[in-house]
């Protein structure tokens, strides 16, 4: 708290009258010790007054550290009414370096998207089944990974259920990846598989159904329904799928020999 001019001297004064039998003894009248010498009273508008040593200014509070005061002016200078002058914190230091620029965030979905779409691209123009079964590959293998360790970790154990012909415990675990990743398509996917390996139809239909809402590229799950819908006998509606399934995986033998096979009994043999 700041003190005008003629307050601080008047609280300054009586001890200006100290009697040098105080000083000597290096106390003051009221008994308190007495400070270093030097103290310099510092009143707005008027030069520094010396004090004697060890006199302190006195406010309602207490002493008063005379710097707060504010500092001594030369004679003629107008007070100041404004606020007390701070000095300006440096600002820090801006980095120009590359390194320190903030980059943009990719979110990991969109990146995948990116990838899942040039891999199909190049799905649909491969030349061979072998650079087929490359590229195919690949995508199965973005496919299978949801961003969750604990959904990666419980399909893991049910991929290995499934392979020790465990099913019970391959669709109790499935269960528990479709609940923690529901927009995991490959979730969804292989727990068709599982369904249809225990004869469940109608399961694995609705599984299939989840995986191509969320996937409609899904060559695998497609030719899941395309098989579910031969073995019900609904063959046009099999054909339809599996050369659906050629225009996104063309480099499939198996399933074009499938196609040949189907297209004399749902259209008729040329005469």
């Amino acid at each position: 708290m700041r003190f005008s001019g003629a307050l601080a001297l008047s609280l300054a004064l009586p001890l200006l009258s100290v009697p040098a039998t105080a000083w000597a003894e290096g106390q003051s009248s009221s008994g308190l010790p007495l400070p270093a010498p030097g103290d310099t009273l510092r009143i707005p508008g008027l030069p520094p007054v010396q004090l004697p040593p060890g006199t302190r200014v006195f406010g309602p509070n207490g002493p008063v550290d005379p710097e707060s005061l504010g500092p001594a002016r030369p004679r003629g200078e107008a007070p100041r009414t404004g606020p007390r002058e701070t000095e300006a914190k440096p600002e820090p230091p801006k980095p120009t370096d590359q390194k320190f620029r903030p980059r943009p965030v990719v979110r990991e979905a969109t990146q995948r998207a990116k990838v899942l779409d040039e891999l199909f691209k190049r799905l649909a123009a491969a030349t061979d089944s072998d650079e087929g079964k490359g590229i195919a590959g690949a995508i199965e293998r973005v496919w299978l990974r949801s961003g969750s360790d604990t959904a990666d970790l419980l399909m893991s154990r049910a991929v290995t259920a499934v392979q020790a012909k465990d099913m019970p415990l391959a669709l109790e675990l499935l269960d528990k990846v479709v609940a923690i990743e529901p927009d995991w398509a490959e979730g969804w996917n292989k727990r068709a598989t599982a369904r249809f390996m225990t004869n469940d139809v109608n399961g694995a239909m609705a599984d299939i159904d989840r995986v191509l809402k969320i996937e409609p590229r899904h060559f695998g799950a497609l030719s899941g329904m395309g098989f579910i819908l031969e073995r019900e006998g609904l063959d046009k509606r099999a054909l339809e799928i599996f050369r659906h399934v050629l225009t996104i995986y063309p480099g499939q033998p198996d399933i074009k020999k499938i196609v040949d096979r189907l297209v004399p009994e749902v259209e008729g043999r040329d005469i």
